[in-house]
């Protein structure tokens, strides 16, 4: 019995270590020390010197409107980068690459509380976007 409860502990602590590497990093650009503003209906996001990071990072960020522009005036050096804007009801409002700059709107959406997904790939250069309630 007590053989057997060793293989239990012993397979349970294997399971564990296995999933943390499945986590989910959600703090991968916090080497780059970004400025986030997240307050109701204007969101900010502005990092420098973002070397080779891949991560997806969700943010959940207030709209009181049905609609948003985005401002996108960061640097690209490598890799890609892209964000998608998800209302209240969990459709996709707008998909954007940043490494176009300059100003778009999303589609309507329905008010309340959105989320702005963060996606990188190898990417390198400079972040800066903000989203507001339009």
């Amino acid at each position: 019995m007590k053989n057997k409860l060793h293989q239990f502990v012993c397979l349970g602590m294997i399971c564990l270590i296995l999933l943390s590497g499945c986590a989910k990093d959600n703090n991968s650009l916090a080497a780059f020390q970004p400025e986030i503003t997240n307050a109701a209906d204007n969101f900010q996001l502005q990092t420098t010197n973002v070397t080779s990071t891949t991560t997806t990072i969700d943010y959940n960020w207030t709209n009181s409107g049905s609609m948003a522009t985005i401002n996108k005036s960061g640097v690209l050096n490598a890799g890609t980068a892209k964000v998608t804007i998800i209302d209240k009801n969990g459709t996709t409002v707008l998909t954007s690459d940043l490494k176009v700059t300059g100003d778009e709107t999303t589609n309507v959406g329905v008010s309340g509380i959105w989320k702005i997904r963060l996606e990188l790939s190898s990417y390198s250069g400079t972040l800066n976007f903000r989203v507001q309630k339009k």
